[in-house]
């Protein structure tokens, strides 16, 4: 049975690999980061851009996510991300900052000013 098992993970390990990104940054918790996405829009295909901050990221494997941040029109506005979904077409670390959590879920209680990260250089 265990034997099963782990040929079972195995298989599975292989399949991913197809589908796993390779030109992807080192994403970290804290950083801003500027997403491509590909929008849809009728028989058109664009890339829409998205900002924000990292405040959770999972890794595991094909299914690797992030939660990005950002404030639009005074408002806090959270999106989950698949990052090695076929409609990510880029990412770029703008900023990264020296953060001591591995969650910055307090972020969603402060506004304005008090939102600021403090850089890392």
């Amino acid at each position: 049975m265990i034997y099963f098992l782990t040929l079972l993970n195995l298989i599975i390990k292989k399949l991913e690999q197809v589908y796993l990104k390779d030109n992807i940054p080192n994403i970290e918790i804290g950083d801003t980061i500027k997403l491509g996405l590909k929008i849809k829009e009728g028989d058109k295909e664009r890339t829409q851009y998205y900002e924000g901050v990292t405040i959770s990221k999972k890794n595991f494997g094909l299914n690797k996510t992030i939660i990005v941040r950002r404030v639009m029109q005074g408002i806090g506005v959270e999106r989950l991300f698949i990052i090695n979904s076929p409609r990510i077409v880029s990412i770029e670390i703008k900023k990264s900052a020296k953060v001591k959590r591995a969650k910055l879920y307090y972020l969603r209680n402060l506004a304005g000013k008090a939102t600021r990260l403090k850089q890392k250089y």
